[in-house]
């Protein structure tokens, strides 16, 4: 995607089209739209992984392994759209075992790959923040969550 930190326009109260993936990502309400099969592979996680929509869209998403599932920093919690995504494999499971505060919908943001076009909502957790990460913007350090 462009350098450009500005996110496209997206009309939310209307659902998306049948080919389109929309992913929400709180506590910032950042909410982007593409065409299902069409998002450049960042090399950052798996392809069409969270992190790797995040990283298409400059939306900052801690990933201190580089998105090879070594770590835990990438951790979400999948509020809407499960079903749409790929299946855990152990070595995720194994980590997200190893993450603070997991919950049922937790997945690592680098292993939980969009499979379908749908709506999909995923909060990182407030003690994931990493508000001093080299070369990322602090866009959640105004965040009194």
């Amino acid at each position: 995607m462009s350098e450009n930190t500005t996110l496209p326009e997206v009309d939310l109260s209307k659902p998306p089209a049948a080919d389109m993936v929309r992913v929400t990502f709180l506590p910032e309400n950042k909410t982007v739209e593409f065409k299902f099969g069409t998002l450049p592979y960042d090399h950052h996680g798996k392809p069409m992984s969270f992190l790797d929509v995040a990283e298409n869209y400059h939306i900052f998403l801690d990933h201190a392994c580089g998105g090879s599932c070594a770590c835990t920093t990438c951790h979400v919690y999948i509020k809407e759209g499960e079903a749409g995504l790929s299946e855990p494999e152990d070595d995720e499971l194994d980590r997200i075992d190893q993450a603070a505060g997991p919950q049922l919908n937790s997945r690592l943001g680098c292993q939980a790959v969009i499979e379908k076009p749908g709506t999909y909502t995923v909060e990182i957790p407030s003690w994931n923040r990493n508000y001093v990460s080299e070369g990322k913007p602090l866009a959640l350090a105004n965040d009194k969550k």
